[in-house]
């Protein structure tokens, strides 16, 4: 982002130092416009001084170009929210905080989902290294995991009390991960993912081994992981 500063000095020279001084910049990382050169008066009187604009290129941190596009996004929503803001080596964490974090939220998450994929396409764009954003309001992501856990594991108990394969509800692929990942060490159980987006859904299958009858089952997929 391109942005000036005008400065005044008794010369254009103690202009341009005191901008840089202000800036902690060097020389070599503006540019110089002269506004107005410095006027010396008869005897000193009527003297004026220099003016200078530097230019220089303000370069935002990721937690920076976040909040500035989340503030954004959020006024357009005509949410009244809050955020704070962690940022690690790759990653920008943030939290929303509103009186109705429902708005935020949306159905599911998928509200919130949007607005996370939103904030990583304006992150990360036309960037050689990719930094993954991921955002939250009112814990919900951490209840929404305990919730697809206990899901995947009361599915896994039915599946193996009846010897049935169970399909569960579409999901979004960070969902189906959950789901995946719970039940990735369950003995006899596998996981796979059927259909397409938005209605792809995860089947909890029995995998018997070596019953009575001699004979195994597989699904289509043994152990499929997923993320997005």
């Amino acid at each position: 982002m391109t942005k000036s500063i005008e400065v005044s000095g008794k010369t254009e020279e103690e202009a341009i130092e005191s901008a840089l001084a202000q800036l902690n910049l060097s020389r070599d990382d503006v540019s110089v416009e002269i506004v107005e050169r410095a006027k010396s008066g008869f005897l000193g009187l009527k003297s004026s001084p220099a003016i200078v604009r530097v230019i220089y290129e303000e370069i935002e941190d990721s937690a920076s170009k976040v909040e500035s596009f989340l503030t954004g996004l959020i006024q357009r929503m005509g949410v009244d929210a809050t955020m704070e803001i962690k940022e690690s080596d790759a990653s920008v964490e943030v939290i929303l905080k509103a009186d109705e974090p429902g708005a935020l939220i949306g159905r599911r998450g998928e509200t919130l989902d949007a607005i996370q994929h939103l904030a990583n396409y304006a992150l990360n764009r036309g960037g050689a290294n990719r930094t993954r954003v991921s955002i939250d309001a009112e814990n919900y992501r951490q209840r929404r995991n305990e919730t697809l856990e206990n899901l995947a594991t009361r599915t896994a108990g039915r599946v193996m009390k009846y010897r049935r394969n169970m399909t569960l509800d579409p999901m979004n692929a960070y969902e189906r991960h959950i789901i995946h990942s719970t039940l990735q060490s369950y003995e006899n159980i596998s996981t796979y993912s059927v259909g397409s987006e938005p209605n792809r859904r995860i089947v909890v299958a029995y995998s018997r081994n070596n019953d009575g009858a001699g004979r195994s089952e597989k699904p289509p997929q043994q152990k499929h992981r997923e993320w997005s």
